[in-house]
This record gives C-alpha cells, sequence and structure tokens, in this order.
C-alpha cells in the first residue's frame, strides 16, 4: 500500500510548547496551494489512499503509520526530505530521504543514522534539541553543535543525562545545559513524533492507468506519457 500524509502546518501543542516554532516559515504560495487542493483526487487515481489532520503533522500521521505497519508484521518506508524522521529508523523502517537541491533519494536504515550522527534513531529527537533545527525555528543549547551534541549524548546517554551531568562539562556546555535545561526538553518533545491512532488501510495495486488520466486531466502530459509507458511495461 502507498499512503500520503497531509496535516498542519505546526502543531497546536508544538506551538503551546515553543511559541516560535515555525514562526519563520513563509505563508504557502497560491500556486503550490492549487496543487494541495487537487493532490488527493490524483494519488486516489493511482489507488493510493490519503490521509490528513487539522491536528497532527504530515510527519506525525508518518511515523504512526510506520509503527503500525510494524506492529501488523509488516516494513515500511518513509520518504521525506525531513531528517526528523530518522527517529523512525527500525531493522523493520527505512527512511528515503529525499536530496536536497539535487534529484535522487538515500535510504537510511539505523546504521546509517548513526554514521551520519553518531547517535541511533531513538536520539534524534534528543539531538535536535541540543544542536538545534532552523528550519522548524528550534535554537538548540547556545553554541552547541552537531558534533558536541553528539558527543554530549554518546557521553551520556540522553539530553536527560547530559543535563544531569552538565558539571562534568566544560563551564560553557555546562551553562548551555543548565540555563536553558526546561527550553531544551521542549525542544525534544518537539521534535518527537506523536503517536497517532491510525489504521492501516486496504492494500490496493498501484494503477498507472488511472494515474496517467488523471494527470492528463491536470496538463501534466509528460507525467502522462512516462506514466502510460510504464504501465505497459508492467503489462509484459
Amino acid at each position: 500500500m502507498i499512503v500520503i500524509c497531509f496535516g498542519a502546518e505546526a502543531a497546536q501543542y508544538r506551538v503551546d510548547l515553543y511559541p516560535a516554532y515555525h514562526a519563520d516559515r513563509p505563508p504557502v504560495p497560491d500556486a503550490l496551494a492549487w496543487q494541495f487542493e487537487r493532490a488527493p483526487e490524483l494519488f486516489d487515481a493511482f489507488g493510493w489512499t490519503t490521509m490528513s489532520s487539522d491536528e497532527l503533522e504530515a510527519d506525525d500521521l508518518l511515523g504512526a503509520l510506520a509503527m503500525a505497519e510494524e506492529e501488523a508484521g509488516g516494513r515500511a518506508l518513509i520518504m521525506t526530505g525531513d531528517r526528523d524522521m530518522y527517529q523512525c529508523a527500525t531493522d523493520r523502517t527505512s527512511v528515503v530521504y529525499l536530496k536536497q537541491r539535487s534529484s535522487g533519494f538515500e535510504e537510511v536504515d539505523p546504521d546509517e543514522v548513526i554514521a551520519r550522527y553518531g547517535i541511533p534513531p531513538r536520539l534524534v529527537p534528543d539531538f535536535i534539541a541540543l544542536r538545534g533545527d532552523p528550519s522548524d525555528s528550534l535554537p538548540g543549547a547556545p553554541g552547541i553543535g552537531p558534533k558536541t551534541a553528539a558527543e554530549l549524548l554518546q557521553r551520556h546517554g540522553s539530553l536527560d543525562g547530559a543535563i544531569a551531568a552538565a558539571d562534568q562539562e566544560r563551564p560553557r556546555v555546562a551553562a548551555a545545559l543548565t540555563d536553558a535545561a526546561d527550553e531544551l526538553r521542549a525542544f525534544r518533545a518537539i521534535a518527537t513524533l506523536h503517536r497517532a491512532d491510525v489504521e492501516l488501510p486496504p492494500d490496493r495495486a498501484s494503477d498507472l492507468d488511472g494515474g496517467a488520466a488523471a494527470a492528463a486531466a491536470l496538463g501534466m502530459n509528460r507525467l502522462a506519457e512516462r506514466l502510460r509507458a510504464a504501465g505497459s511495461l508492467s503489462d509484459l
């Protein structure tokens, strides 16, 4: 099955934790809003399922669906351009990360998360809290970058462990941990995916011909041609 998720631009509980969350994001351009409005109908023509929420963000739904698929004994691929989703990587779920400013993608499993960040997937929210995330307007701990964030988590096992052992660190790092302890815990809560109550949709085969017809109706003629060609090959 393929499920496409839509959600709130900024979940209210995250804004309540930190009012500046997503505050720097520009409004959605009219042309993109037009595409969002028509996307569910296009995806349905492919035989795909669309899931949306007004209270949670799309990432929360994606993470919840992956966990539900694992619990059902299956495997999941999460396609995203958001590295926050690395926290979902397990032996049964991989993150298909879309490359930024270039074409293609990279499949990220738990070993790849460790190779990139120096910490396991479960500590990705702690890492984000310490390092910060400009795309979400989260400043992180003052003066702590990705290298120091990873080292702190490697030594102390978690954000809470690092805060509790702050007196063992250099004065500058200790001050950053203790002075901003409450904010850092809020940043971690913001970065942690909310486990939504979702039901897995039934399996549906992709309908490339149906997708081609829908694409042509929207004026995407080159895409329609490619889909028709791919559909013909799959029938061989």
